[in-house]
């Protein structure tokens, strides 16, 4: 059997004080295209998963946090062509700045459950309904 390399994988469930997460357009050009996900990106060789959420929140929002303010929330695992996609969700409610759309096409904020009908990466899915429950 052929050896499957995880892609790990991290993001942040931004709450604001009315308990509406933010999500971002992934923009033209890129994999998936125009679907709305939760800010984060790729786990570096050698990066914590929270430092490398802290980069990941700066480098496409300009927003800064700290490690404190990552609360763990999820996972979810996906297959992803070659690679298997390991998603870890955070939850925060605590950051310094407003988020901008530096890397995305658009930002909105939303409530869970007005995710259902977002179109949004299929690793994304199966957190709706557990960050509904948590909110």
């Amino acid at each position: 059997m052929p050896q499957i390399q995880p892609l790990l994988v991290v993001a942040a469930a931004l709450v604001d004080a009315d308990g509406r997460i933010l999500l971002q357009q992934r923009p033209p050009g890129t994999s998936m295209a125009g679907l709305w996900e939760f800010p984060g990106g790729k786990v570096e060789v050698g990066e914590a998963p929270e430092a490398a959420l802290i980069r990941e929140l700066n480098e496409e929002l300009g927003i800064a946090t700290h490690a404190s303010c990552l609360a763990p929330a999820a996972f979810a695992s996906e297959p992803l062509g070659e690679r298997h996609l390991l998603l870890l969700l955070y939850v925060c409610r605590k950051w310094q700045g407003v988020p901008e759309a530096l890397h995305a096409t658009a930002l909105k904020w939303v409530r869970p459950s007005q995710m259902y009908a977002l179109d949004m990466p299929p690793a994304d899915l199966p957190l709706i309904g557990l960050l509904d429950a948590l909110l």
